[in-house]
């Protein structure tokens, strides 16, 4: 068993680390980076004129949008602006604009760097959601391949809230039953069930439908349950205690396919067992 469970953890250890904390590092990032950028400009310029050396400044804001987020990458845009002005057009060290072309050039340096934040930042989104199918699907595929394997009810039931576990990085339990009532239990994280959440459990059996923890009629459990329901009348729930300011918008598609398999594979190990 612990083999198995060792294959279904979360392929990435999150550091408990302040929030607040790594968004103020973000933007020092994106400061520090529009600083070196301004420092190489005004090298540059002291050397040679180059009418387009505001594009240096366009260099962070992609940078920033590609690993630092939006908020960061807008903040390079504007402090790029603000940089070109004060040390690169005439009057020096100052930011007022005596050629009307200065003004131009500064404000369409801040609308590229605008689009260029955008379109980073969207790549990267696309990026990161294209990381996590992946490590959906692999997780999804160990998961079908370990209740196959696996020698009993019970262990199928770890399994599946392994599985549940790593895919969404929060806790998680698969509960059988029969006849209405929860007769094994099998946990993964800190999954610590109250009996409000045993209630909310019994109620996905009863009832099977989808609960949503925190809402009418069970708010005080933290749990969303999914019922499970097989062809040989074996019942079983699974849930998951999401951080209610980060739920997912879309989680019933991974969690269908993780019930889907549950389901085919107590009906297997019925059918084997008879």
């Amino acid at each position: 068993m612990a083999n198995l469970e060792s294959r279904l953890q979360p392929d990435v250890t999150e550091a408990d680390t302040d929030p607040l904390a790594s968004v103020w590092m973000r933007y020092l990032a994106s400061v520090a980076m529009t600083a070196a950028a301004t420092i190489v400009a005004i090298a540059v310029d002291s050397k040679v004129n180059i009418p387009n050396l505001s594009l240096v400044f366009v260099i962070p804001v992609i940078v920033a949008g590609l690993g630092l987020g939006l908020g960061p990458s807008l903040c390079a845009a504007v402090l790029g602006a603000l940089a070109f002005n004060f040390f690169l057009t005439e009057p020096r060290y100052t930011l007022v604009i005596d050629d009307p072309s200065n003004i131009w050039a500064m404000a369409l340096l801040f609308v590229v760097g605008l689009v260029v934040s955008a379109v980073a930042f969207a790549s990267h989104r696309r990026a990161i959601e294209a990381s996590q199918l992946r490590r959906q699907a692999a997780i999804l595929q160990g998961y079908s391949r370990d209740v196959v394997a696996a020698g009993n009810v019970d262990a199928i039931a770890s399994i599946a809230s392994q599985a549940l576990a790593s895919l969404f990085r929060v806790p998680a339990v698969a509960m059988l039953a029969v006849e209405g009532r929860i007769v094994s239990i099998e946990r993964a994280g800190d999954a610590e069930l109250q009996e409000a959440d045993l209630e909310a459990a019994r109620s996905c059996v009863a009832t099977g439908t989808v609960l949503r923890g925190g809402v009418y009629p069970h708010p005080a459990s933290r749990f969303d349950f999914w019922p499970v329901r097989t062809a040989e009348g074996q019942s079983a729930v699974i849930g998951l205690a999401f951080d209610p300011e980060e739920r997912p918008s879309t989680p019933d598609t991974p969690v269908t396919v993780v019930a889907s398999i549950l389901a085919l594979a107590l009906d297997r190990r019925r059918g084997a067992a008879n």
